[in-house]
C-alpha cells in the first residue's frame, strides 16, 4: 500500500452531505455468481451488497485483492452479471440493461480506470480520444473541438496537449486524460476503479487534488474504488468496506477510518504504512495483538 501524500491531509470532502439529498445510485442485495468450472460449484464474488451513493457524493469502496471491490464497480457499469438483486440509478433499475440502453446510460454513468494508458488509444491524438465520445452522441465538430478545449482546462493541461499521443505524457497527465474523457459528456456518476494506485505519490495527490475540485465545481458523484484506506480517507465523504463479498462496515470518513470496528478494518487501517518508524513498529505490534485476539476467540468459539 502506498502511504499517504502530506498534502493530501487537508481533504475531507465537502462540508455538505450530499446523501440527505436522497440517492443518486442504490445498490441492494446485490448478487454476482460465476459459473464453477468443472461442474463446481458457482463462484459467488458479492454476496447480498446494498449500498447508496447521493449525488455530488464520494462512496470509498475499501478491500484487498479478491474482496469484490472491483465486482461491484463492473456490475454497475453492466460488465458483470447481476444474479439477484437491483440496481437503481435516478429511480431507474439499471441491473439488466440491453446494449442500446446501456450505451445511453453512458451519459450519466463513466469510468475512469486504473491504468491510463492501457484505456487510452496509443494511435490517436488526445484532441480525437476526448472528441469521438462527443460525435457519436451527434454533437458537431465545432462544439466538440470547444468542448475538448474546455476539458483540457478543466484538467489543468495546455490547450496544445490535443496534438499530441498519449505516449508523450507522463502517468500522472495520462490519468487527467482519462478523466477529461470520462467528463466528456457531463455525467452524473463517475466509478473510479483504483485511479490511483499505478502513481507515485506526488501524482497521487494531484490526481486526488483535481478529482476533489471537479466535483466542487460539477456536483459529479464518484464511487472511489480502492484497497489504500490512507488515500480514500482524504477524498471519501462515506466509505464502505468489502471483505468475501460481503460490506462489513459502512459510515462517515472519520468514523470508518478513524475508529473502525470491524476486525478487517482495523486490520486494513493497521497494514497502511506510516512514514514514522516508531509508529510503524506500533502498527504491527498493534496488528499482531489483534490477529492473537482473533485466534483466541476462534478457538474459544470451536471449543
Amino acid at each position: 500500500m502506498s502511504a499517504v501524500p502530506a498534502d493530501l491531509t487537508r481533504h475531507h470532502g465537502p462540508d455538505k452531505d450530499p446523501a440527505d439529498e436522497g440517492p443518486l445510485l442504490s445498490v441492494d442485495g446485490l448478487v454476482v455468481e460465476y459459473p464453477g468450472k468443472r461442474r463446481k460449484e458457482p463462484f459467488r464474488a458479492l454476496k447480498g451488497v446494498s449500498l447508496t451513493i447521493g449525488a455530488g457524493e464520494t462512496l470509498g469502496l475499501v478491500g484487498e485483492s479478491g474482496s469484490g471491490k472491483t465486482t461491484l464497480g463492473r456490475a454497475i457499469l453492466g460488465l458483470a452479471p447481476v444474479t439477484h438483486g437491483t440496481i437503481t440509478f435516478r429511480g431507474r433499475g439499471i441491473s439488466h440493461l440491453g446494449k442500446r440502453e446501456r450505451r445511453a446510460l453512458g451519459e450519466d454513468i463513466q469510468v475512469v480506470f486504473q491504468d491510463p494508458y492501457t484505456s487510452l488509444n496509443p494511435a490517436l491524438t488526445i484532441d480525437d480520444i476526448l472528441t469521438e465520445p462527443l460525435l457519436v452522441t451527434g454533437v458537431s465538430g465545432r462544439d466538440a473541438r470547444a468542448r475538448v478545449r474546455e476539458l483540457l482546462d478543466q484538467v489543468r493541461l495546455p490547450a496544445d496537449a490535443g496534438a499530441r499521443l498519449p505516449r508523450e505524457f507522463s502517468g500522472g497527465q495520462r490519468q487527467r486524460i482519462a478523466i477529461a474523457r470520462a467528463l466528456s459528456r457531463s455525467p452524473r456518476l463517475i466509478v473510479c476503479d483504483e485511479p490511483v494506485s499505478a502513481l507515485d505519490l506526488s501524482n497521487q495527490a494531484r490526481v486526488l487534488d483535481l478529482l476533489v475540485e471537479i466535483q466542487e465545481r460539477t456536483s459529479v458523484a464518484y464511487l472511489f474504488v480502492t484497497h489504500d484506506l490512507s488515500v480514500v480517507r482524504h477524498i471519501s465523504h462515506r466509505v464502505a468496506v468489502m471483505y468475501h463479498g460481503e460490506i462489513v462496515e459502512t459510515g462517515t470518513a472519520a468514523s470508518v477510518t478513524g475508529q473502525p470496528q470491524h476486525p478487517y478494518t482495523q486490520r486494513l487501517l493497521l497494514a497502511a504504512p506510516v512514514p514514522h518508524p516508531a509508529r510503524q513498529a506500533e502498527r504491527r505490534a498493534a496488528r499482531r495483538e489483534l490477529t492473537a485476539r482473533e485466534s483466541a476467540s476462534m478457538k474459544a468459539g470451536s471449543a
